[in-house]
């Protein structure tokens, strides 16, 4: 799975001295479906997320970070970053995503941090008001608010789309983040910041990803609505939209074809899939308010050269 490319695979010694941009694994993986919501313990190739070429230096030194959708793929990344970067963290996942979550959280505690494992719906508003509260009951605060976690069902056919499921896509992927976002309010100082993930589909439409991408894409525009009051009180907010990423969020969606789940990714021009570690650094950068204190109401894509935002 350690594909360059162009036919080499590399070897464990020689992976370590190649840039990473050529080896990540590429195309076909390893895949087989699994019913939502996915687990990384029951992925056969399993996501990267471990970034072992990346250098902390206490930059979230003494933070506080909820983060939904923490105990896999990209959140998973994003709170061992953040742990190593010195933030205690919190994690929002489903009840069905403990195993995952008891590994994110026996891997922050081996950085020396704290990290408070938070099971429940996001569609429940008075969940997503527990979830921040019990992060500043926990943790002591909440510094960095990261809306992660997403529902996704692919429609191969328009005439699959339907209100039911339009509806739980929006309350998981949009309604969450809102009612997060109003419960931690109150909590902010300045210096504080929120991150949203969005994707590539926000920022162009997509025949199949049709909810996912709408839902996304009004994130985006919520999240450019709300940044200048919150900067107006020293507080960031902005967005990552990656592009594929190597998740259980793929396996987990049911109408996702089976040889196009193998070969996600493929059509970007580095030929594959990014790697939770590829795309977690972007959250630190805006976490870190030493190095993003003049980033507010962007969008960072982070997409392989899929899209073209100029």
């Amino acid at each position: 799975m350690d594909d360059t490319g162009e036919g080499e695979t590399l070897k464990p010694e020689q992976e370590q001295s190649a840039p990473q941009v050529v080896s990540e694994p590429a195309p076909p993986y390893d895949s087989d479906k699994q019913k939502h919501p996915g687990l990384e313990a029951d992925m056969r190739s399993a996501p990267r997320y471990r970034a072992s070429r990346y250098r902390a230096c206490g930059k979230l030194e003494g933070k506080a970070a909820l983060i939904t959708g923490g105990d896999s793929g990209i959140g998973r990344a994003v709170a061992l970053l953040y742990a190593r970067e010195g933030a205690d963290v919190a994690i929002v996942h489903l009840p069905d995503e403990r195993v995952d979550a008891e590994q994110v959280r026996r891997e922050v505690e081996e950085q020396g941090r704290r990290c408070l494992l938070l099971p429940g719906d996001l569609k429940d508003p008075a969940f997503c008001r527990e979830a921040v509260d019990r992060t500043v009951a926990g943790l002591g605060g909440v510094n960095i608010l990261v809306s992660n976690a997403a529902y996704l069902n692919s429609k191969l056919e328009l005439e699959q789309l339907n209100a039911e499921d339009f509806d739980r896509t929006f309350k998981t992927n949009v309604y969450a983040y809102f009612h997060l976002l109003m419960a931690a309010l109150p909590h902010f100082e300045p210096g504080d910041t929120v991150i949203a993930t969005a994707t590539e589909e926000a920022l162009k439409g997509s025949t199949t990803m049709i909810d996912y991408a709408a839902s996304k894409a009004a994130l985006i525009t919520l999240t450019k609505s709300v940044a200048p009051h919150l900067a107006q009180r020293g507080v960031r907010a902005n967005v990552v939209a990656p592009g594929p990423t190597w998740t259980p969020l793929n396996e987990a969606d049911p109408n996702m074809p089976p040889d196009g789940l193998a070969h996600i990714g493929s059509e970007a021009p580095l030929g594959r899939a990014a790697q939770p570690e590829e795309i977690a650094p972007t959250y630190v950068y805006l976490a870190s308010d030493a190095d993003s204190s003049y980033t507010v109401g962007e969008v960072i894509a982070v997409t392989g050269g899929i899209v073209d935002t100029r």
